[in-house]
């Protein structure tokens, strides 16, 4: 006897709920998932950039309430954000440069801490306020005023007025081997001066890391494969911010700069946790650096050295591959260690001790 045909499952559908959670609309999004979107989305989102673009949101806010006597609302017209560009960028006239801004209003803006000075704009802050403002309104699903034709003119015609008049945007000076070794002088065997040897090193050897790389750092994607030779996993950076398993993830920290790391490692007793620490009173640790710390390290370190410059903590990025430059490395070779894909941008870190030693300027020598 043939059993009965298997009767075919009801379709998903049709079967009835396994628990009495309410059923969800599909076109209407809940409270929860939307706190869940924006939580993902914050924390997807790099500290320095959502840093910098609540400053400039609240740039734009102070400005728009001053200027227009109104709090600023969603979307902006067009004419007031025509009204921003010729308020913060310089032209030129017969009277010299001048930019629209009533000197009232700018003041007002410096003394509640929304500019660091009065006058105008740099021009690549002007179009990061403006590339903020874009954003926000794409996020909002509202009318983008950045987008209108008149605003996108007015800014290419903009940067290149900036550009005729020969104002560059800044670049910081470039710690490469021999000033650094100057600030690595300064390093004494203190817990402190311990911390910042392998701090400088660390960063510099290993890349040209940023300071938030180097203030991320943790122990657990350090690798120790030999004493004073180590790997560093970077599983997250400007250039690979989706977290992709690529070979040159693995940063080499070997030679000086493992050696340095060793040291510190010994000394401070740090196994797990943040790489690099606060050094409190006393010599005790206390928390992970900040980005700012890092920054305040390298500038401290310089003016201990006597080394004149512009220098930040992005000097280490620069003079990493100023010097790879100037000591003839493969530029694929730089890029690997650097993370840069592009070789556009990698090249915009050269400063001009590596263009002067270019083989290619002594062709009639």
């Amino acid at each position: 006897m043939r059993p009965p045909p298997r009767q075919p499952r009801p379709p998903l559908a049709l079967r009835p709920p396994l628990h009495s959670t309410p059923a969800l609309q599909p076109d209407v999004l809940s409270a929860l998932t939307a706190q869940a979107v924006a939580e993902l989305l914050r924390e997807g989102a790099s500290a320095n950039t959502e840093r910098s673009y609540r400053g400039a949101l609240r740039y734009w806010a102070a400005w728009y309430g001053l200027r227009y006597g109104v709090p600023i609302t969603l979307p902006l017209p067009v004419a007031a954000v025509l009204q921003f560009i010729v308020d913060h960028a310089q032209r030129t006239t017969p009277q010299g440069l001048v930019h629209e801004l009533p000197a009232a209003i700018d003041q007002a803006l410096v003394a509640a801490g929304y500019k660091g000075k009065t006058g105008p704009l740099a021009h690549n802050t002007l179009a990061h306020r403006l590339a903020v403002l874009s954003k926000a309104h794409q996020l909002h699903e509202v009318s983008n005023p950045c987008q209108d034709t008149q605003v996108r003119e007015l800014l290419t015609r903009t940067r290149k007025a900036y550009a005729k008049r020969g104002e560059l945007p800044h670049k910081q000076d470039a710690l490469t081997k021999e000033p650094l070794q100057r600030l690595l002088a300064t390093c004494d065997d203190s817990l402190r001066g311990q911390r910042d040897r392998a701090l400088l090193l660390f960063a510099w050897a290993s890349g040209g890391r940023r300071r938030s790389e180097v203030a991320g750092a943790e122990m657990r994607f350090l690798k120790r494969q030999a004493p004073g030779v180590f790997t560093y996993e970077l599983v997250f950076s400007k250039t690979n911010q989706a977290g992709v398993q690529q070979p040159h993830n693995h940063k080499p920290v070997q030679g000086a700069a493992g050696v340095a790391l060793e040291a510190w490692l010994a000394a401070s007793g740090i196994r797990e946790g943040a790489l690099f620490r606060r050094v409190l009173k006393g010599g005790k640790l206390g928390g992970p650096l900040s980005a700012g710390a890092v920054r305040d390290i390298v500038q401290a370190r310089c003016q201990l050295a006597g080394v004149q410059g512009a220098f930040s903590a992005h000097s280490l990025r620069s003079g990493f591959v100023t010097e790879a430059a100037l000591q003839r490395v493969p530029l694929p070779d730089t890029m690997a260690m650097t993370g840069h894909t592009s070789v556009a941008v990698v090249l915009g870190y050269h400063r001009p001790g590596a263009v002067s030693d270019n083989p290619a300027a002594s062709l009639m020598v």
